[in-house]
């Protein structure tokens, strides 16, 4: 753990340091405690007082009873509740990517094999990323040309990954998908060494996706994958940041897939 920082920042608001000082207060006072002594053990006025009361009380983080002592409102246990969710973290794979969504705003995917072939099995769409109509839930098509598809292709063995791109072929999507064997080899043999997949506009144009394998043990049908799609522009500036966000999506991931 970090030390914590204890050097005062410059240009504090007085306001939200005095709001502060008297939600810790009245917390201490499970039976509630009057205006007249909020007042005096913060070292207010009473005219301050007052109007740091009434806006806590009007926001719900304090309340007033009729004999006019303050207590904690409903919106700290809200707040808390929110707190100790969020360090519980999330407790499924569709909770893991809502949150990865809501926070990068890139739609997040995860892919396992089914019947044989790399397929889509949850989406979850971020408002930042392009809307790509054909990755769905459901689609088993172009593996080679999805970072998806490659993450998955990766945990075959080569003499493997070869009867499986001769059976289901090399489309081109588009000008820059990939559509000779070696060339698809060598493409997973560089990511492979970051252990993050990606493809650049291979499978649509102005779109790019990175993906990381979950889990790699066992049968071919236990595999999964995790992935997100983003603006092609965004890849190159973001690359470092994705893809230490994706392995640690990897590690928190791993104990919600079953």
């Amino acid at each position: 753990m970090f030390p914590a920082d204890k050097s005062e920042p410059t240009k504090l608001i007085q306001s939200v340091q005095r709001a502060l000082r008297i939600m810790e207060l009245v917390g201490r006072h499970a039976d509630g405690v009057s205006a007249p002594r909020i007042a005096f053990e913060c070292g207010l006025n009473r005219a301050t007082a007052y109007n740091l009361l009434r806006t806590l009380v009007y926001e719900r983080y304090l309340r007033r009873d009729e004999e006019g002592r303050y207590s904690l409102g409903l919106e700290v246990s809200d707040r808390y509740s929110e707190l100790t969710r969020a360090m519980a973290g999330p407790s499924t794979c569709g909770d893991y990517m809502r949150r990865m969504s809501g926070e990068t705003g890139y739609s997040t995917f995860v892919a396992r094999f089914v019947e044989g072939r790399p397929a889509v099995t949850d989406v979850i769409e971020g408002n930042k990323s392009p809307h790509v109509e054909e990755l769905i839930v459901g689609f088993d098509d172009g593996a080679h040309a999805t970072a998806l598809g490659k993450a998955l292709l990766a945990t075959l063995q080569p003499m493997d990954r070869a009867r499986f791109l001769r059976a289901a072929g090399m489309r081109k999507f588009t000008g820059h998908t990939l559509t000779e064997p070696d060339a698809f080899e060598y493409d997973l043999a560089v990511y492979g060494e970051s252990g993050v997949y990606a493809e650049i506009g291979q499978f649509k144009d102005g779109v790019a996706c990175a993906g990381v394998v979950v889990r790699e043990d066992g049968n071919p049908s236990d595999r999964i994958v995790f992935a997100v799609a983003m603006p092609l522009e965004h890849m190159s500036r973001s690359w470092s940041i994705l893809t230490e966000q994706l392995r640690v999506a990897a590690a928190e991931l791993q104990p919600l897939l079953h």
